[in-house]
């Protein structure tokens, strides 16, 4: 949207060509280091690394291994998502509230956190592994391998569908549904033949995150796995033993996931314009209260699924108040002595960093995002169609191998970030803003351009209107965006393993070492410190928002 008499070169094209040149700093190049380090040596091209991937077993397993885990997964997601999403929306559950805050919280915890809780409750001496072997005298040796990553990523990933599901049954309009009963359609056939067909584009969406979060992941795998070699932890092994003496190879590899990525999120865009339905909920789904033998198995179900996915969560809670011998073994006695361990001096360096870079991140991500939605919308030409495009690479690429291209263009000459505070917050910025710019360009999609041409027809100038009339409409969804922002901000692994120092060390981080080491009681108290962070967040967020749920 061009003023009249408004001139091509203005403030509005200046501000595009620094956050282009932003984001073509920091995503675009670090990925030409990576092409250029896996395709060039001495000047020639070079497909040596290529070739050593594809014909040595040792390396493409991995990427097998992690298809299979990724695809059983996401299916088993599905399967748990989307009844979640219909019985929640459809029949009157006591308590829903409180159950959709619990499976949220269950999917904004790092998954890794749910690796370490799992092996508590059914690893080879864990809490439940001794009831089964008690009752039914058996030797089960728990959950590990590719069952173990399946069941945490499983239960980590259906909340993701669950909103996604959950967010397109809100604007469907039930007198389809009725429509289809009034002909004869029985309950089974109205969710086949009428919901599910609607909600697909929803659902693709969802899959497509959940694939993305599940064949990214390596801490879950390593934690875990147990032998069960998925990429991400073949890349992360590549990558730290041979940044020195090989870094082609493990760049090499971060090309092959790139690939990879775009390849399905450009099926996931195909699918989703090819099932997309236009539709206006005149008449809203309502949840109604069930009778007989669909109100026992409504009831049982969601209750029985959140209780399982809030297990974790609950697992890390309590042990976080359980003494230990050597960090390690569990004496069964409550006491505060974990977190005495990392709160005493010295041992706070997590915690202080988590908070004081993911609120420096968030004010980035908050200043760009409302620039880069409002330039998308109302600035509509060449540079900011390039710049919305560039905006989702972050969201696309995984956090390990953004993090690994960082430590290639920026750990030496002429920029020599590495380590440092400052390549941190940019990453965490960079990783997570496209979260913002998604809520700010929706709510600045449903403000009225005539409000402002009549700020401008008084006299006001494009910059005061922008500041004093379009930013305060747009806080609401700024202010859902930035807190979602936030949540996942404060629980990042991927890109925060590769960068971080002993100086620059998360929460993420540090649960992640701690677990690594066998001191699981000062794992549980750091989880717990960011579990809770992340449920006060979301409690602000509904508070923010006016909403009771979150839907996407």
């Amino acid at each position: 949207m061009r003023y009249a008499g408004e001139k091509k070169l203005n403030m509005w094209t200046v501000l595009t060509l620094l956050l282009l040149a932003a984001f073509l700093l920091f995503v675009i190049y670090p990925i030409g280091m990576l092409i250029a380090k896996s395709l060039i040596t001495d000047g020639s091209i070079d497909l040596s690394y290529f070739v050593k991937f594809f014909t040595k077993k040792y390396y493409w397993s991995t990427l097998v291994n992690s298809f299979k885990v990724t695809v059983v997964s996401t299916l088993v997601a599905c399967l748990i998502g989307v009844p979640m999403a219909y019985l929640l929306r459809s029949v009157k559950i006591p308590g829903s509230e409180f159950l959709n805050i619990l499976i949220v919280i269950s999917y904004l915890s790092p998954p890794f956190i749910g690796a370490y809780a799992w092996i508590q409750l059914l690893g080879r001496n864990g809490f439940i592994t001794r009831i089964i072997n008690a009752i039914f005298q058996i030797k089960f040796r728990g959950v590990y391998g590719f069952a173990g990553i399946v069941l945490v990523f499983s239960l980590q990933s259906f909340p993701l569908i669950y909103m996604y599901v959950s967010g397109a049954m809100k604007n469907l309009d039930n007198s389809l549904n009725e429509a289809a009963e009034s002909l004869g359609c029985n309950a089974f056939q109205r969710v086949t033949k009428v919901i599910f067909p609607l909600v697909m584009p929803s659902l693709l969406a969802g899959m497509l995150l959940v694939f993305m979060r599940v064949f990214s992941d390596f801490g879950t795998p390593m934690i875990i796995g147990e032998g069960y070699k998925t990429f991400p932890n073949m890349l992360y092994t590549q990558f730290m033993g041979e940044v020195g003496t090989n870094d082609g190879f493990a760049a090499t590899m971060c090309i092959i996931v790139i690939i990879i990525a775009l390849m399905f999120f450009f099926i996931q865009k195909f699918l989703g314009r090819k099932f997309t339905y236009s539709m206006t909920a005149l008449k809203p789904m309502e949840a109604v209260q069930a009778k007989g033998w669909r109100k026992v198995v409504s009831y049982l179900t969601v209750y029985l699924v959140t209780l399982i996915a809030a297990l974790p969560q609950i697992t890390v809670i309590i042990t976080s108040f359980i003494g230990t011998i050597n960090g390690s073994l569990f004496t069964g006695e409550f006491t505060l002595d974990n977190y005495r361990n990392i709160l005493s001096k010295g041992n706070t360096v997590a915690i202080r960093n988590t908070y004081l870079f993911g609120l420096e991140a968030i004010a980035i991500v908050v200043v760009c995002g409302i620039l880069i939605s409002y330039l998308s919308v109302r600035k509509r030409n060449t540079l900011t169609g390039i710049l919305d495009v560039l905006t989702m690479f972050p969201y696309i690429i995984p956090g390990s191998v953004l993090g690994i291209s960082f430590l290639y263009a920026f750990n030496g000459p002429p920029f020599l970030l590495g380590g440092t505070a400052i390549l941190m917050i940019i990453s965490l910025s960079i990783r997570r803003m496209p979260y913002t710019i998604r809520s700010s360009t929706a709510i600045i999609g449903q403000i009225s351009p005539s409000i402002e041409e009549a700020s401008i027809s008084l006299g006001a100038t494009q910059l005061k209107t922008f500041l004093r009339v379009t930013v305060p409409m747009m806080l609401p969804g700024v202010l859902s965006g930035a807190i979602m922002s936030w949540i996942t901000l404060i629980s990042e692994l991927s890109s925060s393993v590769i960068l971080y120092t002993s100086k620059t060390t998360t929460l993420t981080v540090a649960i992640y070492s701690e677990v690594i080491r066998s001191n699981f009681g000062n794992a549980a108290a750091y989880s717990t410190i960011l579990t809770l962070t992340s449920i006060v967040s979301l409690l602000i967020f509904f508070k923010v928002s006016g909403g009771k749920d979150i839907s996407v």
